[in-house]
């Protein structure tokens, strides 16, 4: 994985193929089906009951360790401040990636995985999508053709509301984001209370922001998280997918008269792909570059894709 190659010395992680991670698994149930792993995965993501059963029953079993460690640590600091009504904060998973990687896939595959652990905990998923600024603010500073940068978020809403979360609050709202418009929808929000875990999904969420030299608390979403997942592939590999999947919603979503992009269903092949090319390298290849990438190295756990959309390798940072 590049510069976190096993072959350096001083690497964090330990590095494992998938068929050494399967093993992991242990005696951790398969409880998803087929069919629910076909409404699961995202339009030309390719992941399977194989796939499941080599990567993410093991990811489940890593998990439900650690949220395990972190209750205990919970009840540890009931007692060492004597304060038993302190409330158990939710345990934030966060997961990170360039488009088209597979980010959606992964974090509902796991939703449903951890929902049915035996100990039937409350799983939560929220993407940062709905705190995107609204198009009329982007357009007003031209920032349209950075959507999906760290400046087209509402940071301070973001910060919020996991500040929310994690201080165990009832009823935390996040706006929606309608992928059909390509907007945020006004005044629709969707309700988080209290749960056990909470996956937050999101190209950008382990971007750390500038430090002040002052030495002022300065909060960064990753701040929040207990655990933080990269999905990882080739450049090439993503460019590949980014442009399989905007001709297949060419031929589907963009054919809806109310979506944003409509007007590229109506497009000859050609014309549709050389707008897909452009959108690719004027945007999601720099987003990609400048911001996605340089974060990798802040994840707990890295799973590596190859060309076939399935995970090749997983990295896990040593404790």
């Amino acid at each position: 994985m590049d510069q976190l190659a096993p072959t350096e010395k001083y690497s964090p992680y330990r590095f494992f193929s998938a068929e050494q991670w399967s093993q992991f698994r242990a005696d951790t149930p398969l409880t998803l089906t087929e069919d629910e792993i076909n409404r699961l995965r995202s339009l030309n993501d390719p992941v399977n009951l194989e796939e499941v059963k080599r990567i993410y029953l093991s990811l489940s079993r890593l998990l439900s360790a650690h949220v395990e460690a972190s209750q205990l640590l919970f009840r540890q600091r009931q007692a060492f401040f004597n304060a038993q009504d302190v409330v158990k904060t939710p345990f934030i998973i966060g997961i990170a990636g360039s488009v088209a990687v597979g980010k959606s896939t992964t974090a509902r595959v796991l939703k449903e995985l951890l929902a049915r652990w035996p100990s039937s905990p409350k799983v939560d998923l929220i993407t940062t999508d709905g705190f995107l600024l609204p198009n009329e603010i982007l357009r007003r500073d031209n920032l349209m053709e950075r959507k999906g940068f760290p400046d087209s978020y509402d940071v301070g809403a973001l910060l919020r509301f996991l500040s929310g979360i994690k201080s165990a609050q009832r009823n935390v709202r996040a706006p929606v984001y309608s992928h059909l418009t390509y907007d945020v929808i006004p005044g629709e929000f969707v309700t988080i209370d209290r749960p056990d875990i909470l996956i937050f999904e999101g190209i950008n969420v382990l971007q750390p922001g500038k430090l002040p030299r002052d030495g002022k608390i300065v909060p960064f979403l990753s701040d929040f998280f207990d655990f933080a997942i990269y999905i990882d592939a080739e450049e090439a590999l993503i460019h590949q997918w980014y442009i399989q999947r905007f001709m297949r919603l060419r031929e589907t979503a963009f054919r809806n008269p109310d979506s944003f992009f409509h007007r590229y269903s109506q497009l000859s092949e050609d014309a549709a792909r050389a707008i897909a090319e452009g959108l690719w390298a004027n945007i999601n290849l720099k987003n990609l570059r400048e911001n996605i990438l340089p974060t990798r190295a802040r994840a707990d756990l890295i799973l590596r894709k190859g060309a076939n959309h399935l995970v090749e390798e997983v990295a896990l940072r040593k404790l």
